[in-house]
């Protein structure tokens, strides 16, 4: 049975046992997907851990799985694999990512109430284009569905140096940027990681921290996002010396995470930065100076793990 995301909503709204999901965005670059799947009703905290738990045991897709609150952030593979669905052991999993010209088809399958939250529920969300349900799921059967998802892009933007001391906060400046394109409808903002550097450098205001922001971004707005975040990150910067970094791509380079950690033990060299950047195929971008690039790109290194992010070392 295949439906729309608002026939679906039609047929299924008025049950008071199923829980839609608020939002599922995916991404894909060089053969890999990242999925984020705002859990049901954005307050579902105990279903996504419980997803993020079995999805990584059960699908050999899944290469790396993290909860931030209700959200889960899948980094999978596309092609296809064989789940072993076994009550109370493995509940629930994805067995195949396909990338279609335009769109990202993902079958998940799970039994019970997670073959509920497979199908349905994951059916009901905002992003979802539309879905063929294979097997409803609920009670002791196992759910199947096909959601189909427009293609998004990723596009990761490190920020650095942008304050001076007297006033100003980058992580709040690119959080409110971050915030605004998204309002204007140029991507979906997903992430925002503080990453904090080697706290003896000289150049430091205060805190030496600098930022990643991540959106999700259809492939006709790219150029339009960046472009505006650099007119607004100018317009209002309060340092000579910020830049930006830009990373299209999903997976992070072990070179680019040295990189990160490095920036985080002690202090780096421009030549350093540009290299790197150079290898692992992140644009580094003057806004009004140049030391900026340092930051800027360390801050990429972190854009997955915040919680290693704001770590002193």
């Amino acid at each position: 049975m295949f439906f729309t995301r608002e026939k679906l909503l039609e047929k299924y709204n008025k049950i008071k046992w199923i829980s839609p999901y608020s939002k599922i965005v995916a991404m894909y670059s060089e053969g890999y997907v990242e999925i984020h799947e705002f859990h049901s009703r954005n307050k579902c905290i105990g279903g996504s851990a419980w997803e993020v738990n079995h999805y990584k045991r059960v699908s050999d897709l899944i290469m790396n799985a993290r909860r931030e609150g209700a959200r889960n952030i899948f980094v999978a593979k596309v092609g296809r694999t064989k789940l072993k669905l076994i009550p109370g052991i493995a509940g629930a999993g994805i067995e195949e990512i396909e990338v279609k010209d335009d769109k990202i088809e993902i079958t998940y399958s799970g039994l019970a109430g997670g073959g509920v939250a497979a199908t349905i529920c994951r059916g009901m969300a905002e992003g979802v284009e539309g879905i063929e349900i294979i097997g409803e799921g609920g009670g002791g059967k196992v759910g199947k569905a096909k959601l189909i998802l427009p293609l998004r892009k990723k596009v990761v933007v490190g920020v650095d140096d942008t304050d001076n001391r007297r006033e100003g906060a980058t992580w709040s400046l690119v959080n409110e940027i971050a915030f605004e394109l998204e309002s204007k409808g140029l991507g979906d903002y997903l992430n925002h990681v503080i990453v904090q550097l080697y706290p003896n450098n000289p150049h430091k205001t205060t805190n030496c921290v600098s930022i990643a922001v991540t959106f999700a971004v259809d492939t006709i707005k790219i150029g339009k996002l960046i472009d505006a975040f650099k007119r607004v990150l100018s317009d209002r910067s309060l340092s000579d010396e910020t830049a930006i970094a830009i990373y299209k791509k999903i997976i992070i380079p072990p070179s680019l995470k040295k990189y990160g950690l490095d920036a985080k033990k002690e202090i780096l060299d421009l030549k350093y930065a540009k290299k790197t950047a150079l290898e692992c195929d992140v644009e580094l971008v003057s806004i009004k100076g140049e030391r900026g690039k340092i930051g800027a790109l360390a801050a990429i290194a972190f854009e997955d793990n915040p919680d290693e992010a704001v770590k002193l070392l």
